[in-house]
């Protein structure tokens, strides 16, 4: 793997972009800019490819997008020679791909691995970035774009005494390359979330007794996964173009037989074969089933109700299963779940489930966990404790931006941004699937690829004319949050204390991070804002102004949201006061 040594252009110049992060966003970003002439360079925290696959290798860690649709599109040839050997691709099939891209398009070069940015400060004399990393490197550039994932920095949870436990601790968020072996071994794990539910299966059959420790149960569908059947495939390769725009026209940048039905006005054995079609396709299918299960709470019950009865079909003990049907939280107000053999793993005699809230974990000890009730004995523990999602990456770089002003003040009360793309007051800084953007709801992938494609278009007609900065207004940033606040509030997704809300982070503001109108939604704004000749944005040249477009006026057409929600939507925007009340 070829490390370049030295980031700056060799004439002395500023870079034109670095780009932090070389994960599938940062290496698409890379080949873009220098496909269209420009000097991009990436520095890696990590020692190769692949971001949230490279570093995320716990067992039965797997992507929970069809394989197909998680994957570029951005090149025909890279489609045909690569083909994936499952329905959802598991871990290291995701690393060999992103590593087959660099070394395809011959990315590594301008990638500086093993190196993290410590510090990015703005310039305003000199309209660049100066960028500082850990290993003491230091760089310019006009241009600074962070590909730093959503799910890339670990919360780090810690308990009463975990240093004077004896056995070994692992963290999901950075499991060991080498692997672990738990046979004949005592574990405990805490922790139900996405990677607990995919690791699970796994280390209950190798371990001697896995204790599985809960506070709050989680939605998880069936994968089914296996082989990709060649019918699949063929019919993907009879139009690709046309499969992933379709892909790209929906909601969450993925084919999920979306429906305008409406749960509350179909008879009941229509509901129940709906759901069960979509259970037994498996993955996120069931999330397209009815059109007002995300908007309406009796909808939504009569598919947590569904969902209930699967997990008693699943799971002997009906205790157990109780404890593992979600109570708290309507389904899909936190990313659902997808797993193999999950539910199934609780009828093993060498696994047990612990309910925290009826049994809190009071500290660890030598040998293991103390609860309020007794003393568990483990050789190993794996805390599966997850992430500080959207903005955790970008809190621990020392940005500053105009004046000085770092992006933590400026995000006190909560992540600002305009379309998820920029900050006011950080010029030429962008954030690819940041918050405000679909990303987290959405197939990545697809995010990512729309993201890339408007910064890059962005950075050409900026070096067309002859333009130094672009810098998001700050009205144009607060109607964008305004907006934001719209999409969300006729849904239910504020009800759950989830990643989205920054509720797993202690101290961090409450607010829904992502931008939930839907990617055809969103993409259609974009293209909007850019016809309008960047709408809501202020370009410089210089020290002069040459565009300053503060306003942001761009909105979803009325027809993208089905009729027979909009009165749902308009009682719930009412009730928010975020329009006026009928008269």
């Amino acid at each position: 793997m070829a490390i370049s040594s030295e980031l700056p252009s060799k004439d002395g110049q500023p870079l034109d972009a670095l780009i932090v992060g070389a994960g599938f966003a940062g290496m698409y970003m890379l080949h873009k800019l220098r496909g269209l002439g420009f000097n991009p360079k990436v520095v890696e925290a990590g020692s190769g490819v692949g971001g949230t696959w490279y570093w995320n290798r716990y067992p039965g860690a797997r992507v929970d997008i069809q394989s197909l649709e998680y994957s570029f599109g951005f090149d025909e040839e890279l489609e045909k020679e690569w083909r994936w050997s499952e329905r959802y691709a598991p871990q290291p099939e995701l690393l060999k791909y992103a590593e087959h891209v660099a070394e395809r398009f011959d990315l590594n070069r301008d990638i500086r691995f093993n190196t993290r940015v410590s510090a990015a400060h703005w310039d305003e004399a000199a309209q660049v970035w100066k960028v500082e990393t850990d290993v003491g490197a230091a760089m310019r550039c006009r241009h600074l774009i962070l590909a730093t994932g959503c799910l890339s920095i670990p919360t780090d949870v810690t308990f009463p005494g975990l240093d004077t436990f004896a056995g070994d601790v692992y963290r999901t968020s950075r499991w060991p390359h080498e692997g672990v072996d738990f046979s004949g071994k005592r574990v405990g794990i805490i922790g139900t979330g996405s990677s607990a539910i995919q690791s699970i299966p796994i280390i209950a059959s190798q371990a001697a007794h896995l204790t599985v420790f809960q506070r709050t149960p989680n939605y998880s569908m069936p994968a089914h996964n296996g082989p990709i059947p060649q019918e699949d495939f063929e019919a993907w390769a009879k139009d690709p173009r046309g499969y992933r725009a379709a892909s790209k026209d929906t909601v969450g940048g993925f084919q999920n037989e979306a429906s305008e039905a409406m749960a509350t006005a179909t008879a009941p054995e229509e509901i129940r074969a709906e759901l069960e079609r979509r259970w037994a396709w498996g993955g996120f299918r069931i999330l397209g089933a009815f059109a007002d299960s995300a908007v309406d709470p009796q909808a939504n019950r009569i598919v947590q109700e569904f969902i209930a009865e699967k997990i008693r079909e699943q799971v002997a003990d009906p205790a157990v299963a109780d404890l593992l049907t979600p109570k708290d939280h309507p389904f899909g107000t936190k990313r659902p779940c997808v797993d193999t053999g999950y539910y199934a793993t609780f009828n093993r005699p060498n696994v047990e489930l612990v309910n925290l809230r009826a049994e809190p974990l009071v500290r660890f000890n030598a040998q293991g966990i103390e609860t309020s009730e007794k003393t568990y004995a483990f050789d190993a523990v794996v805390l599966a404790t997850g992430f500080d999602a959207m903005t955790g990456a970008i809190d621990r770089i020392d940005l500053r931006g105009v004046g000085g002003r770092r992006i933590k003040d400026h995000w006190v009360e909560g992540p600002r941004t305009y379309l998820g793309l920029m900050v006011s007051g950080f010029p030429n800084m962008f954030t690819i699937t940041g918050p405000g953007s679909p990303s987290v709801l959405t197939n990545m992938i697809n995010s990512i690829e729309q993201h890339v494609e408007w910064i890059a278009d962005c950075l050409v007609a900026l070096k067309q004319r002859q333009q130094t900065s672009i810098e998001a207004s700050p009205e144009a940033e607060a109607a964008w949050c305004r907006h934001s606040t719209e999409a969300v509030t006729p849904t239910m997704l504020p009800q759950a204390n989830s990643w989205y809300m920054g509720a797993n982070v202690p101290g961090k503001p409450r607010m829904f991070m992502p931008y939930a109108g839907g990617l055809h939604t969103y993409t259609e704004i974009c293209r909007q804002v850019t016809a309008k000749g960047y709408e809501g944005f202020i370009i410089r040249q210089g020290d002069r102004v040459l565009s300053e477009s503060r306003a942001f006026t761009s909105q979803p057409a009325p027809g993208e949201i089905p009729e027979n929600l909009l009165p749902i939507i308009m009682e719930r925007l009412m009730a928010a006061g975020l329009m006026p009340a009928a008269t």
